[in-house]
């Protein structure tokens, strides 16, 4: 079931621990690779040699052996990383993004979705701080899995119960199997650009970027190799994401061109400056009696090159803002820049376009079908999005 999965699975000193042991024996079941790496309170549960004995590895629990280096390596080795039981104290150290053992350098260094199961007694659970904590995490891209309810280690009983192995195993086999776009290389573009007039002032537009940066972290997800091309945003970068930062046109149409060549899908969701000052004035430009009038020259189309050089393997996504005519424009689109997908939506909409948390779309296809949308979160649309994706190329290898 898991045949080749690569799986971290995160210890943390709770009387839980034990079940970590059946967990490891199921996922090594199902065929799973798991590497342990545990708490050095752990020992005082669980000792390493039922560990390594049942992962066929060593276990990695210190940062001072002598191979303290590992959790580069793990970092970028594991499909999954899993913390089960996942302590107060090691949730805590991971939301604030501390580092002073082997398994929190492993989760600092993990390139892959990240899972934990709380285990703490009741009181610690309904503390405020950690559920400030774990919705830090939730924020983070981690999936944090329920706690089960029932009698507790120490004799009182409520939330906080480590979930038995067998469920989590199910969201473990659940989280791995849901990942169709496992080994697909995705760039995506998002944000504004902004074209210099001076070394004070700049065109640009109202995008926030939420939308791509929603595409990204739902391609991540969906088990993808992403790359996220990003103009000036506030956001922050999703899990497992390479952002490239960029500020002008140009700059975003350089760095698209440098690896669109290596991508299997790419969603151009960037609002991209249709026009740049012919010149940029060195130094600030005064106030003046009268008007002004700044020169323009049109930048270069990104998505329309990438069209041009699009292979058939490739699905190429575009975005149409509109104010009118929408349906129209859309189809225009599609066919002006060889686009698989267009995604449309219109500023008249509300709670669409710029800005907001939530988008309205319709999904154009090449083949002329047309999927209309409600209102959604923007990572609802970002799923909506990659569903359609994901079954144009099912439908082209099948």
């Amino acid at each position: 079931m898991l045949d080749q999965a690569k799986i971290i699975l995160g210890v943390t000193g709770s009387i839980a621990a034990y079940k970590a042991v059946y967990l490891l024996r199921l996922l090594k079941k199902a065929g799973a690779d798991v590497r342990v790496v545990t708490t050095a309170s752990v020992d005082e549960f669980v000792g390493e040699l039922t560990f390594s004995s049942l992962s066929g590895h060593s276990v990695f629990s210190g940062l001072w052996e002598e191979e303290w280096s590992q959790h580069v390596e793990l970092g970028t080795w594991a499909d999954l990383m899993v913390v089960a039981p996942a302590t107060a104290h090691t949730l805590a150290k991971f939301a604030h993004g501390l580092c002073d053992n082997a398994l929190t350098a492993v989760y600092l260094a993990a390139r892959c979705p990240v899972m934990v199961a709380p285990a703490m007694d009741v009181d610690m659970f309904l503390h405020p701080r950690t559920a400030a904590n774990l919705q830090q995490l939730s924020q983070d891209g981690v999936e944090v899995l329920p706690s089960g309810t029932g009698f507790l280690a120490s004799g009182l009983e409520g939330p906080g119960r480590l979930l038995e192995p067998e469920e989590i195993f199910a969201h473990i086999q659940q989280r791995l199997l849901d990942r169709p776009l496992r080994g697909k290389k995705v760039l995506i573009t998002a944000g504004p650009t902004r074209e210099a007039i001076d070394p004070v002032r700049f065109l640009s537009n109202h995008s926030s970027g939420k939308m791509g940066y929603a595409l990204a972290e739902v391609a991540a997800q969906l088990g993808a190799e992403v790359v996220l091309v990003s103009g000036p945003t506030s956001l922050s970068t999703p899990s497992q994401v390479q952002k490239v930062k960029v500020v002008s046109a140009q700059e975003m149409y350089e760095a698209v061109h440098e690896c669109v060549d290596r991508m299997d899908i790419v969603i151009m969701a960037a609002a991209v400056s249709d026009y740049t000052p012919e010149e940029v004035a060195t130094e600030k430009m005064k106030k003046k009696e009268g008007d002004m009038a700044i020169a323009l020259k049109r930048t270069k189309d990104i998505l329309k090159s990438v069209g041009k050089i699009k292979k058939p393997d490739q699905t190429l996504v575009g975005f149409a803002m509109e104010t009118q005519n929408e349906l129209e424009n859309a189809k225009n689109k599609l066919v002006s820049k060889n686009l698989d997908f267009v995604v449309l939506n219109s500023l008249r909409d509300p709670g669409a376009g710029f800005g907001h948390e939530t988008n309205k779309v319709s999904i154009l296809d090449r083949q002329g079908g047309i999927a209309q949308f409600p209102l959604k979160p923007k990572k609802e649309v970002a799923k909506d999005i990659f569903q359609k994706i994901v079954a144009g190329i099912e439908r082209q290898s099948g």
